[in-house]
């Protein structure tokens, strides 16, 4: 297989990189990726000592002539978009850079599909997409619930998978889409709250938590996350939506405090501050299509977490 992984210097996408590029020798990748502030540009280097068939080229995938040029130099088999700008509070600033990558980057690259012939695409999603959760309070959202995105950037993750969807529908591409739960682990860009929280701990100052941190996350660690794509990307049924959920839901605040735990801090460093406009009280999705398929979680929430941070300490205590 030849496979195009757009944003794939980014948390997630680096992962789902390695991994198949470990499990899969025999494939062929390219990284199409902007380099945008979150990226991790070490990922092309430690790719390339895996393995001889992987590629890099920095680019945007709303850009359309460095998209096709893409395309029509490496052809791809399939494509696995995690290209996308993900942070919630940067949206609130200032939606345009979200609407840009999100929504006509994602055009970009399925046009390109369909004027080269590649047959597959699958777009990287999540949770957020559905809004707060206020049911039942074990079964979460199924793929089929209406979709009501609070803030600009899971609007635009809405509007991104509504247009893959068509594609499918209007065109045949062979089109999936995941929409996953809140994830963490290593090389996640610390402006994300499990890694703030390392780093913030470390300096003894204060740690930031909106309200009054009973806000509930459901959480993932990126190496299921990473497989669970992986999983779809073989045996997804084309037109389908699947969940990936982490199967652990904390409250924010209990979240924070393990990890301040964990880093031996003290919780007093805890600051309660505002919340965000359009704050979602609960997010919460139901995992049984995915399972379905045969998928499970490999990794806790207090193992992945514990590695987590393990792996954080390592890094800032080098480079202090």
């Amino acid at each position: 297989m030849r496979l195009l992984v757009s944003g794939g210097c980014g948390f997630i996408g680096s992962r789902f990189i390695l991994d198949h590029l470990e499990k899969k020798p025999e494939d062929s990748i390219l990284c199409l990726d902007k380099l945008t502030y979150a990226a991790n540009r070490d990922i092309p280097d430690i790719a390339r000592s895996v393995s001889d068939k992987f590629d890099f080229v920095k680019g945007d995938i709303a850009d359309r002539d460095c998209v096709f040029s893409v395309f029509e130099s490496f052809r791809p088999d399939a494509v696995v978009n995690f290209a996308a700008e993900t942070h919630v509070d940067r949206s609130i600033e200032d939606p345009m850079p979200f609407v840009a990558s999100n929504v006509n980057g994602t055009a970009t690259l399925l046009d390109a599909c369909l004027k080269y012939g590649t047959p597959r695409f699958h777009q990287v999603s999540t949770d957020e997409v559905y809004g707060e959760y206020n049911g039942s309070p074990d079964k979460g959202f199924d793929e089929g619930a209406p979709l009501c995105p609070s803030s600009p950037y899971a609007a635009t993750k809405a509007a991104s998978d509504m247009l893959a969807l068509s594609y499918f529908r209007t065109y045949g591409l062979f089109v999936t889409v995941t929409r996953g739960a809140n994830t963490y682990g290593e090389r996640q860009y610390p402006e994300k709250l499990i890694p703030k929280t390392i780093r913030l701990a470390l300096d003894k100052e204060p740690v930031p938590v909106m309200g009054d941190g009973s806000a509930r996350r459901d959480w993932i660690f990126v190496g299921d996350h990473a497989r669970a794509i992986e999983y779809v990307l073989e045996k997804g049924t084309p037109g389908e939506i699947y969940n990936v959920p982490g199967e652990s839901e904390l409250a924010n605040i209990d979240t924070v405090k393990r990890v301040l735990s964990l880093v031996g801090a003290d919780s007093e460093l805890v600051r309660f501050v505002p919340e965000r406009l359009g704050h979602d009280a609960r997010y919460l999705i139901n995992g049984e299509k995915l399972k379905d398929l045969g998928f499970s979680h490999e990794v806790t929430f207090d193992k992945g977490l514990e590695y987590t941070v393990k792996r954080y300490l390592e890094i800032y205590r080098c480079v202090r």
